[in-house]
């Protein structure tokens, strides 16, 4: 079996490397440059499996061009209902957030931030963006999980969590 994937590090990558080890494969890994490339090898046939965010998957998971079996969310996504959260295929430990982040050089002032914060509050809470980025397969966090110090929390746990899974797949 061969997995195909975006390149070393990126997320297609990462989760390919989480449920491999969940499931013990040791597939050959097929870098392309990018998530695009490795989709088209996936529908081609050039490669068995990868792993991609919904976002990139969902039309082709429309159209029929290939098959996804779980998302590996806590919850169904609303772009893809009836695909299963992979909780409820059996894997349970195959859990992936792909995010996006706003960052700012260091010294940045506290003043900009802030406009850049309110910015990107104001668009998430527009129901013209949200109903856009929800139908593309995107999770639009709660204002609960936004802003300066969620992010810097993120990404400290995200590094932290793949650094493991990366050491204990790649020894």
């Amino acid at each position: 079996m061969n997995m195909g994937h975006a390149g070393v590090g990126s997320v297609t990558h990462l989760a390919g490397l989480l449920f491999n080890s969940i499931l013990g494969l040791k597939p050959a890994m097929v870098p392309f440059n990018s998530a695009a490339a490795a989709m088209n090898a996936l529908i081609a046939g050039h490669v068995d499996y990868m792993s991609a965010p919904i976002a990139e998957v969902a039309p082709q998971v429309r159209g029929g061009t290939i098959k996804v079996f779980a998302v590996a969310s806590s919850e169904r996504n609303a772009a893809l209902p009836d695909v299963p959260t992979s909780r409820e295929a059996g894997l349970p430990e195959f859990r992936v957030l792909s995010w996006n982040g706003l960052f700012a050089p260091r010294d940045t002032p506290n003043m900009a931030l802030d406009k850049l914060t309110d910015a990107l509050d104001q668009a998430l809470d527009d129901e013209t963006t949200r109903k856009r980025l929800l139908d593309l397969g995107s999770d639009v966090p709660a204002k609960a999980r936004r802003g300066q110090d969620q992010l810097a929390a993120l990404v400290k746990f995200e590094i932290a969590r793949w650094t493991s899974i990366v050491k204990a797949t790649t020894q």
